[in-house]
């Protein structure tokens, strides 16, 4: 049911471990990394396989400040004039299990 709800939004999520792995790619995510970015198979990849070094150094620091209690941080605006966001998800003891990424579109031009 979850997946459903996930694949609904018209915005890409991308779950990423604890360890860098892509773990799940909502339908929007999949079009977008696939479709009109050209990777292939990414669910089980590291994330930065699909990130540039720049990207890659924002990710390890947006992580850092997770793994701290932060909450969502803003990355950046992606190609299609997205803004990308970068969520926590924790256990129930309030350890950092994972992340996602976020999109949503950006009004301002």
């Amino acid at each position: 049911m979850l997946a459903y709800i996930l694949d609904a939004l018209p915005y890409p999520i991308v779950f990423v471990d604890g360890d860098h792995t892509i773990r799940y790619m909502n339908k929007a995510a999949e079009y977008h990394y696939y479709s009109q970015r050209g990777y292939n198979q990414l669910i089980g990849k590291s994330v930065f396989e699909c990130h540039s070094p720049r990207s890659q150094e924002k990710i390890r620091e947006a992580v850092e400040k997770l793994r701290n209690h932060g909450q969502e941080i803003f990355l950046a605006v992606g190609v299609n004039n997205q803004r990308i966001y970068i969520n926590p998800v924790r256990n129930e003891n309030g350890d950092l299990i994972g992340y996602f990424e976020r999109f949503e579109l950006n009004l301002q031009k």
